[in-house]
């Protein structure tokens, strides 16, 4: 991926980066010669994910950061900004999963818990990344890791549907309101991947007979899979292209 995918002095933020999708997207963005700044809470996936990363031979930083929680999110903006002095594409990727409970029993607390990372976190990511961009000018690029569980519904993950619904919905908003400052914002439509987070349930034996027979490719999705999207989306600023929602999941909603 060279050419009109030369991404040098580029420089991506992608949240929980350390792992799964969000390490997937940010190896993608390395190789093309972006520098990278990751956040993520466990430290010790953050530091091995930066030492692969750095392989690649660009800048690379690392940082521990509760993307649901707003002080931490101004903070660790501040630090990647004295780190790499810009921001050209964020990537609101960081996200937890729902507990599986029976939606008749899901509690408030943990409706909140789900909701507070994938949606509030991302708004919180998004709005800091959009008023940088904003405010040093020459556009930029926001995109939201949301999933196929907006779109097939998602029975005793209700929460985790909402949640990705509604980052759906501020990209589409941020796609509208940013576009005269040439900042392009793009929803990712992840369908079933292996990561820490799926993997556990995506290899049950229930899990796999009734829904990998479903899969056109018949596999499950892959973090690298998500690789070339990034670098695509990160070099598209200020592009006629902005406001997609892209379905990445094999072809498992329309089969």
């Amino acid at each position: 991926m060279t050419g009109l995918f030369d991404l040098t002095g580029h420089v991506a933020l992608v949240t929980g980066g350390n792992s799964g999708i969000g390490l997937g997207m940010a190896h993608g963005l390395a190789q093309c010669g972006a520098d990278v700044c990751l956040w993520g809470t466990n430290p010790d996936r953050n530091a091995t994910a930066a030492a692969e990363l750095a392989a690649h031979g660009t800048r690379v930083h690392a940082i521990r950061c509760d993307v649901g929680d707003e002080d931490a999110v101004t903070a660790s903006f501040a630090e990647t900004l004295e780190r790499f002095g810009r921001v050209d594409s964020c990537f609101a990727n960081a996200g937890v999963s729902g507990s599986g409970s029976r939606f008749v029993e899901t509690g408030l607390d943990e409706f909140r818990r789900v909701t507070r990372v994938n949606l509030e976190g991302a708004f919180l990511t998004l709005r800091t990344a959009a008023g940088h961009m904003v405010e040093r000018g020459g556009g930029g690029v926001l995109v939201g890791t949301s999933s196929v569980s907006t779109v097939h519904g998602a029975p005793r993950n209700q929460a985790y549907a909402a949640s990705k619904a509604g980052l759906t919905a501020i990209i589409k908003g941020c796609a509208v309101e940013l576009a005269r400052y040439g900042i392009n914002a793009h929803s990712i439509i992840a369908g079933w991947t292996e990561t820490p987070l799926a993997s556990p349930a995506l290899h049950s034996e229930a899990f796999e007979r009734n829904v990998l027979k479903r899969m056109p490719q018949r596999r499950w999705g892959e973090p690298g899979d998500f690789a070339r999207l990034a670098v695509y989306l990160a070099a598209g600023t200020g592009g006629f292209h902005t406001g997609d929602e892209i379905v990445v999941d094999g072809a498992y909603s329309i089969f």
